[in-house]
């Protein structure tokens, strides 16, 4: 459910609700990157068309201020919305439900195919869940991941089962892995309890390994990362530190000295 603080879930056994994944991650973690790419947005917008830019710059420049500095959130929920299409599709191809035309998605849902055809990937027998949600009561947290999948990528191709997450972009290279997805995969990975749709619970399917498939409209790459004991670490301080944040007073009294007007210290003595 979304709130005021970012994204929780509703525990169905009616527990204290538990921080998403992505809210602890969003509000814990920096993400240095963010602010020279919403910078290089607004110089493209300008570069594109700078005579006319200037113009409004003499004539409306508190509408034009306006439109800039909404450019990257605009663009970043742009983005978002075009990732939620991919994900989507990618859980109708995994599930094979049919799946409305969509000619944007369709150059990532190519390449998600390529991957499968190129591991020989059988959705009956490797597919072992898709889009399941997982919680971990004892931290407050819960997530849900893309794809649980065996491949035979053990010694003697024995088969192993991968936590899959899906990472989607137009421009990023396929190889671009950020600080923070190590941390997302370990939290999915580390979660003892899984739900299924009717809101039961079953045992968190134990992964092998973890890795992100990065998909382009080109390309795509499946990437290893590591999730062990020191990225569950790790995003168990970021939880913490959200809500701290969330938790965290939004104003804090002004002390003045006991002989000042309206002092506090004053009127206690």
């Amino acid at each position: 459910m979304a709130t005021e603080r970012g994204r929780y879930y509703t525990d169905p056994a009616g527990g204290p609700d538990l921080i998403s994944v992505t809210n602890a991650l969003g509000t814990g973690v920096h993400k240095p990157a963010l602010v020279p790419w919403g910078s290089g947005l607004v110089a493209d917008a300008v570069i594109a068309d700078p005579i006319r830019t200037a113009r409004r710059a003499r004539l409306e420049p508190t509408r034009l201020r306006r439109e800039l500095v909404a450019l990257p959130n605009s663009s970043a929920e742009r983005a978002r919305r075009l990732g939620t299409r991919i994900h989507n599709r990618a859980q109708a191809i995994a599930i094979g439900s049919p799946f409305p035309a969509d000619p944007e998605v369709e150059p990532y849902a190519v390449q998600l195919a390529r991957f499968f055809r190129l591991w020989r990937v059988d959705f009956e027998r490797d597919i072992e869940s898709t889009e399941m949600t997982v919680l971990h009561r004892r931290y407050g947290y819960a997530g849900t991941g893309d794809l649980w999948l065996w491949l035979p990528t053990g010694r003697f191709r024995r088969r192993q089962l991968w936590l899959v997450d899906y990472k989607s972009a137009a421009r990023k290279p396929s190889t671009t892995v950020y600080d923070e997805q190590p941390l997302q995969l370990a939290a999915l990975r580390h979660a003892p309890v899984a739900l299924l749709p009717d809101d039961s619970e079953i045992e968190a399917p134990r992964v092998h390994r973890t890795a992100l498939l990065n998909l382009r409209p080109r390309a795509h790459r499946f990437i290893e990362v590591p999730s062990g004991r020191a990225q569950f670490r790790a995003f168990l301080g970021t939880v913490r530190t959200a809500r701290y944040l969330h938790g965290a007073p939004s104003a804090y009294p002004t002390i003045l000295p006991p002989w000042a007007p309206g002092s506090q210290t004053r009127k206690a003595a």
